[in-house]
């Protein structure tokens, strides 16, 4: 068994915290700002100090490597270091920045393992400035092409691809590449681990998760004169759509979750109806057969708002993950570590989005969680236990090592 640098790790995740602060303690470090290019700065910098080689591929993924007795397929660890608009210090950059501390360990113990491992961070998880989350693992793992990716537009109109050339950060190594098992350590965003004193979460799955992006097309119109009954508000078709989308939550609860996170409208001024509305809806369930049904129920009230409102809708994008099955060799490994090392274990399922999810279609992949204070998270407020924190880093970095040593 190996033993990480508990101080190590933790002075690594404190100088992330100092990259990009938010306001109240937290992180504001959006996909491909001028802050995320610092941390990468920061991730390359690491890299190049302990040894590794750092390549960068065509979607800003970037990579350290440590090399192995073989050179075949590397197992991968990661996550990512970009955050949302109110964003904490630990979620996705632990992973990655665990990752750095079990290639720096190794290479101080004068280790080489029989595989390359791997440390990856990368672009966009969040979603929070270009949308859908976890775009470049997916394009990684083939789900959604370069080009796809590339084209992606901010708020401003910015597509991905001249947000990455203007930070530095398009590469040139293809996206994709064999790989020998993907694993991801993530704080739990939930307050299951923190509330049993649990250390680590065996993640054995996710919920099923769909969504998609809405947009309604009306006419606009003076707000005095307009008859009602004349009217074509796609602003008021949206809040039909996110009220009915609520109510679907509630009827699936406590285990189902359905959320609008986002409504955008135009022209959105006192005096005019907005003949343009964009909403972002979501549907998660346990259980995938009433995931679907939630779905479903979901695109029939989006239906339903645009006809009231009478109004156009269609549907620009949308998505699915959570219900991959994770790998029960590469999970075996974190319940023996655990074992091995007396650190308390649950099996959980997760309930957010991860890179895991799409790296499990093309390569053996688990996640290890570690505890949240209070189940906090997407907030500026988001902490961890220190102790418990290491001790979960220690179980991941003996599932790593012994999936890289296996004959």
């Amino acid at each position: 068994m190996i033993e990480i640098d508990g101080d190590r790790l933790w002075h690594t995740l404190m100088r992330s915290a100092e990259i990009g602060p938010g306001v109240a303690g937290g992180l504001r470090r959006l996909a491909l700002t001028p802050e995320d290019k610092a941390v990468r700065d920061q991730l390359r910098a690491w890299g190049e100090e302990g040894g590794f080689p750092v390549t960068v591929d065509k979607a800003g993924n970037i990579f350290l490597r440590l090399e192995g007795q073989t050179d075949g397929p590397p197992v991968l660890v990661g996550s990512h270091l970009d955050t949302q608009v109110t964003g904490g210090r630990f979620d996705g950059i632990l992973g990655v920045l665990a990752g750095l501390e079990i290639i720096r360990t190794l290479k101080d113990r004068g280790h080489v393992p029989r595989r390359p491992v791997e440390v990856v961070d990368w672009t966009n998880e969040e979603g929070a400035r270009f949308s859908p989350p976890m775009m470049s693992a997916a394009a990684f793992a083939g789900v959604e092409t370069l080009d796809w990716l590339h084209d992606r537009r901010d708020d401003d109109g910015v597509r991905l691809v001249d947000a990455l050339e203007a930070i530095g950060y398009r590469g040139e190594a293809d996206v994709g590449k064999p790989v020998d098992a993907y694993f991801e350590l993530h704080i739990e965003q939930g307050p299951e681990l923190h509330e049993t004193g649990t250390i680590v979460g065996i993640v054995t799955g996710g919920y099923a998760s769909h969504g998609a992006t809405v947009r309604f097309h009306g006419e606009t119109a003076h707000t005095g004169p307009t008859p009602m009954a004349r009217r074509r508000n796609a602003l008021v078709a949206a809040a039909y759509a996110g009220a009915a989308v609520n109510e679907i939550g509630l009827a699936f609860a406590p285990i189902g979750k359905a959320t609008v996170s986002r409504i955008v409208a135009w022209p959105n001024k006192p005096g005019i109806l907005s003949s343009f509305a964009e909403l972002t809806v979501d549907v998660r369930h346990e259980d995938a057969a009433a995931a679907e049904e939630m779905r479903r129920q979901a695109m029939a009230a989006i239906d339903e708002a645009a006809t009231r409102a009478r109004v156009d809708r269609e549907i620009t994008s949308t998505w699915r993950f959570g219900d991959e099955v994770f790998d029960p060799d590469c999970i075996a490994l974190l319940r023996d570590a655990a074992s091995a090392l007396g650190v308390s274990s649950r099996d959980i399922k997760s309930q957010a989005g991860h890179d895991a999810y799409y790296m499990s279609r093309v390569a053996p992949t688990a996640m290890l969680f570690s505890p949240c204070v209070d189940g906090i998270t997407h907030n500026e407020a988001e902490d961890v236990p220190r102790e418990a924190t290491i001790a979960a880093a220690n179980v991941f970095a003996n599932a790593v090592l012994a999936r890289a040593d296996r004959p």
